[in-house]
């Protein structure tokens, strides 16, 4: 595979006024390389989770008046969709890029993950290496940037995080790491591909306490 990255002309297009003319500027510029990471990295995802995951990359066809702050490309095993189920998902905001674990509102895979993020507490805030845990968030919002850092999430962050989502039916969790707009990491193409699989490896163990 010969993914070229991300530069800073692609988290550009969040800075363009008006829908039709961000949404020219994702197709022509962004959408290109979200295809090419969904289609290199399905069969990682096929292996790493043992069974067959599909490529979703966002069309934001419901939007009429407002541009899309954010864009991806979401893995998830059903060819139809992968909201009403937990995915993967590599996406941008205008700052950052994302690399989550995600089950949103429309899935009703979250009391599932309550239970389990209750059950596996340590297991969970075990998730990810000392060294690289500033790296990594959680959220409660798939439509809004930022969040919690994994370091900073503790036994009640999580457990908060855990009654919301098994109560709220609007509720809903990421959970994965962030790479600044001018990380050099994002313009290497094969190193950022590698993050990639081993973010998702990481966050593997959560997806799975999902099901």
């Amino acid at each position: 595979m010969d993914f070229q990255g991300f530069v800073e002309k692609d988290f550009a297009v969040f800075e363009i006024e008006g829908l039709e003319p961000r949404m020219d500027a994702l197709i022509a510029n962004v959408r290109p390389k979200l295809t090419e990471l969904g289609n290199a990295l399905t069969p990682f995802l096929t292996a790493t989770c043992g069974e067959e995951m599909f490529p979703h990359v966002a069309k934001h066809a419901r939007r009429t008046v407002h541009p899309p702050n954010d864009t991806w490309v979401a893995w998830a095993a059903n060819k139809r969709g992968y909201k009403a189920l937990p995915h993967f998902q590599v996406g941008m905001f205008a700052d950052y890029l994302f690399i989550v674990m995600a089950v949103i509102y429309e899935s009703p895979n979250k009391t599932v993950l309550a239970n389990a993020l209750g059950k596996h507490e340590r297991k969970v805030l075990d998730l990810v290496p000392k060294e690289r845990q500033e790296q990594f968030y959680w959220s409660v919002d798939h439509t809004k940037p930022g969040g919690t850092k994994h370091s900073e999430l503790g036994k009640n962050g999580l457990k908060s995080i855990a009654e919301r989502l098994g109560t709220v039916k609007k509720s809903e969790v990421l959970c994965g790491r962030f790479l600044q707009k001018d990380d050099p990491l994002l313009q290497d193409g094969e190193e950022l591909v590698k993050t990639i699989e081993e973010t998702f490896e990481t966050l593997l163990p959560l997806y799975k306490m999902a099901f």
